[in-house]
């Protein structure tokens, strides 16, 4: 059976309205993304790190509830990394972050790839210094696997004065992947470009000929050697916070890739009809978290179209 592996830093997010708390829930984007796969009903795993505090229990106990299988999940003696998030009247956040140093897990064990799991990461945790070792070796190890490399860039203005260094690790991560996805916000911080095509020819096609470049409530781009398409978004009306949007779309495009019985070796060879249904799938699981505080979708969440 297919399955998801997630891999991430780990975090809990504290949600402010008017300057009052609204809600604690653990975060982190590729975790975000996993919890709602678990909750979809499709078989994963989280590769990542807690401490072994409070807060890392109670991560810990949120994974299992919720499907996801922490057998390789570490609690270290450090602290729990935690955020403070800053909704807005549209439901958009800003960051205040409190968190250790990203440390290596060193010899930390991975789970094994079957041909065509899904291996889901990004962020600064997939090009940062301290975790290049450990997540080169996974990313190694699931190409050998055949598995479908599905990359997220979510890079950060906070990140921007490191992009220099960061550059070429994350162009090597890209030419790793299966799948680049990144934001039009992601593109103007790293290229000064919105863009999607004129990003895809300038700076992804040649490490990565499959690339999803999503821009809030615009239209959705998927670039490919086939063709290039630009799909609708359906407005969201009832929004409360947008925190767990990309990373839920990226969930449902993971799960939707294994519903269709999508492969890797099918993948480049998909016409419009195709990534049409994928980036519903993605779309819907992406609304779905936005209607409410937590980072994910409702536990009784299905797709329908």
């Amino acid at each position: 059976m297919r399955k998801v592996i997630g891999m991430g830093e780990t975090i809990l997010d504290i949600l402010f309205k008017d300057r009052q708390p609204v809600a604690a829930v653990p975060g982190g984007s590729s975790f975000n993304a996993i919890i709602s796969t678990g909750r979809a009903g499709v078989p994963c795993h989280f590769i990542g790190c807690t401490g072994s505090d409070e807060v890392g229990r109670m991560i810990v106990d949120f994974m299992n509830d919720n499907g996801v299988s922490t057998q390789y999940f570490e609690q270290s003696e450090e602290k729990s990394a935690i955020s403070l998030a800053f909704l807005d009247e549209s439901g958009d956040a800003h960051y205040s972050f409190y968190k250790p140093s990203i440390k290596c897990p060193g010899d930390k064990s991975h789970p094994s790839f079957g041909a065509d799991d899904v291996l889901l990461f990004g962020s600064y945790y997939a090009c940062c210094t301290a975790m290049r070792s450990f997540v080169s070796a996974v990313m190694a190890d699931a190409v050998r696997s055949g598995a479908i490399l599905y990359y997220d860039l979510n890079f950060r203005r906070s990140h921007a004065h490191e992009l220099p260094a960061l550059l070429p690790v994350i162009e090597e991560n890209m030419g790793m992947s299966t799948i680049v996805r990144g934001s039009a916000d992601d593109f103007e911080v790293m290229y000064g470009l919105r863009d999607a095509e004129q990003i895809y020819n300038r700076h992804i096609a040649a490490h990565c000929p499959l690339f999803i470049c999503t821009s809030g409530a615009e239209a959705i781009t998927v670039c490919t050697p086939a063709g290039i398409w630009k799909f609708p978004v359906t407005p969201i009306n009832d929004v409360v916070s947008t925190v767990g949007a990309g990373d839920n779309f990226n969930a449902g495009f993971s799960c939707a890739l294994i519903w269709n019985g999508i492969t890797r070796s099918r993948l480049a060879q998909l016409g419009e009809a195709h990534w049409q249904q994928l980036v519903a799938t993605a779309s819907a699981f992406s609304a779905a978290a936005c209607r409410s505080t937590e980072n994910y979708v409702p536990r009784d969440f299905k797709v329908r179209f």
